[in-house]
């Protein structure tokens, strides 16, 4: 059951091409001609699926194609070596290097999306009206690889509807204007707005797209496009393809914040979504706690504008068990000291670290509630009734994602299908740190994808549905757009910053912040802290702080841990640089991937981006 759409068919075979103009070729086996592919349902219907196929697979976290969240400040994953973000997070990368290059990838894609709109309507097997949806499913899956290109490189050469007959001369080829880009996406997404049906009913083919999952992606598109990096950055200015047009907007449109609020809110207005809560829970903390927990759990729920079916949890799970406590675990898939810092204090809803000295100390919030030293015996995980902890403070009080989300140093393993099983990071504990080999180097693991009913040591690894678009997101989107917009809404940027909150526990933000009202740089700050907490480890917080243009702030810092070669538990919870070598880099050149050496050979044309 759901598992549709997301095979690749050995039906097609994809070159690695040498030349531009190869992207828009296909190579068929089995001595079939593209007319006898696109005349039978079985053929038709493989050949749609494949192009579903070059989606972005933003659950894999360590492939170096999809998943981001490596690369930004939420994270500290624990590997040194081998690893496709190491290099990119130190600075040490450029045209050459082939880690996160997803160029041909989306234009084959592209190509394939396009192959199939110009011959679907030859099925005999498949009635008009089907035949319609798919071709629009193909348009908008074209769009959304241009959408990845855009958001990865920048504005990209678009082909249209071109084919290799008529398409330049690679010489001849550069990027198209960003005006240039935008249009053409948004054009196409809104055709396939118009043809894709409100809801999938058969489960079979969950995952399939939905006019839901198009205006989402519009809404992000229009988001992006509000945001400084899109929006008349400074660096940008002057940089001309070779038509001399420029390729970035010379100056910034608020009015762009205006187009963002309304794609929001339209989705929001379909009344076909709602954020997920779990109905077992009568406890107020515990039901927060499952609530955000479920959204991963409960697969396809109310709240998944549009997902992907992972039918295996092994390859991000076991990357999120502790070394040594149970039969196979990785122990990398860490969040960073920040992330873990940011979280609210559930009584008070405010954030308990509003910055840090030079030392890495953090800056705490007195009225938050929150503190950074000493111990509470007899602790007991509020989502799990196992035996008491020594817990350090600085973990007891948080916001219910914490719980739902952070195995931290001194905690017991999220299930106790093998015993109670305690979880201790620091050097001689049941996870022990350890200089070379699979070990916890931040102190704290990543739990939130790890359902508690899956024995991981019986091989029970679990599926979930991931999801490329949520409500949540939209609803913090919509937040956003209505905090920048020219005509200021605050009314409606913190009722649905607050819904995000109220599932969570919380307070409102302007009760936890009475200071907040009237103070549109303060709210901007503080849905910003919202956003990291309740989309993190989505593949989000990396793309924001770009957009943003706060990534140079963020992301020039050392990397921060607790001290785990210490060889006592109280020992280790103090923060040190020490565990942790080199520290992160992030320059102007890097709010855009540069264009691989590749690509320029194919089209000398090509303009290259910023500082590349």
């Amino acid at each position: 059951m759901k598992k549709i759409l997301y095979v690749t068919v050995s039906l097609l075979v994809l070159s690695f091409f040498t030349g531009c103009d190869k992207y828009l070729e296909v190579e068929l086996q089995n001595q079939m001609t593209m007319d006898e592919v696109f005349n039978k349902r079985q053929t038709t219907e493989a050949y749609l699926a494949q192009v579903y196929g070059f989606l972005p697979n933003e659950n894999d976290m360590v492939g170096g194609e999809g998943g981001m969240v490596p690369l930004s400040d939420e994270a500290l994953f624990s590997w040194l070596a081998w690893v496709p973000w190491i290099n990119i997070n130190s600075g040490s990368w450029g045209p050459t290097t082939g880690d996160y290059q997803i160029w041909g990838h989306n234009y084959r894609g592209i190509n394939q999306a396009t192959i199939f709109m110009n011959n679907v309507d030859k099925n005999v097997e498949i009635n008009q009206g089907t035949k319609d949806i798919m071709k629009a499913e193909a348009r908008f899956l074209r769009a959304y690889f241009y959408f990845c290109l855009l958001r990865r490189y920048g504005p990209v050469y678009i082909w249209g509807d071109q084919d290799a007959d008529i398409l330049t001369k690679g010489e001849d080829v550069d990027r198209h204007t960003l005006a240039h880009n935008v249009d053409f996406i948004l054009s196409e997404y809104e055709k396939a707005i118009a043809v894709l049906p409100v809801r999938i009913t058969d489960q079979a083919w969950l995952g399939r797209l939905t006019k839901g999952a198009a205006m989402a992606a519009k809404a992000e598109l229009l988001l992006y496009m509000a945001r400084p990096l899109f929006n008349g950055a400074q660096f940008l200015k002057g940089m001309k393809n070779k038509e001399g047009e420029n390729i970035f907007p010379q100056t910034a449109d608020p009015n762009k914040w205006e187009a963002a609020a309304k794609a929001a809110k339209d989705i929001i207005d379909l009344n076909q979504y709602a954020l997920y809560e779990d109905k077992t829970e009568s406890d107020p903390f515990k039901k927060a706690i499952k609530s955000y927990a479920g959204i991963y759990f409960e697969e396809w729920n109310s709240e998944i504008i549009w997902g992907r079916w992972i039918s295996s949890g092994f390859a991000y799970n076991v990357r999120a068990a502790p070394p040594r406590v149970v039969k196979e675990g990785y122990g990398g898939f860490s969040p960073s000291l920040k992330l873990v810092d940011t979280y609210p204090m559930a009584s008070s809803g405010r954030f308990p670290v509003t910055g840090y000295q030079s030392n890495g100390t953090p800056i705490i919030d007195a009225q938050s509630g929150y503190q950074e030293t000493g111990f509470t015996e007899n602790f007991i995980h509020p989502i799990e009734n196992y035996a008491p902890i020594k817990a350090h403070n600085s973990i007891v009080g948080r916001d219910a994602r914490f719980y739902a989300s952070i195995l931290a140093n001194g905690m017991r393993w999220i299930n106790t299908f093998h015993g109670q099983k305690l979880v201790t990071f620091f050097t001689g504990g049941t996870s022990s740190y350890t200089q070379t080999g699979d070990c916890v180097k931040t102190g704290y693991l990543w739990r939130r994808m790890s359902d508690p009913t899956n024995d991981i040591e019986e091989g029970k690894w679990g599926q979930f549905s991931w999801p490329f678009f949520r409500l949540g997101e939209i609803y913090l989107d919509y937040a956003e757009a209505c905090n920048e917009k020219p005509n200021r809404d605050e009314a409606e940027a913190l009722k649905y910053v607050n819904l995000i909150r109220k599932r969570s526990g919380l307070n409102n933000l302007e009760v936890a912040y009475p200071e907040v009202k009237g103070n549109k740089d303060l709210l901007r700050e503080l849905m910003r802290k919202e956003r990291m907490v309740e989309l993190a480890f989505e593949n989000h917080r990396y793309h924001d702080v770009r957009t943003w243009m706060i990534a140079e702030k963020e992301m020039n810092e050392p990397y921060f841990t607790r001290n785990l070669a210490s060889t006592t538990y109280e020992g280790s919870w103090t923060r040190t640089t020490s565990i942790f070598p080199g520290r992160r880099l992030f320059q102007p050149k890097h709010y855009f991937f540069p264009i691989h050496q590749e690509q320029l050979s194919e089209m000398s044309n090509l303009t290259q981006n910023y500082g590349w």
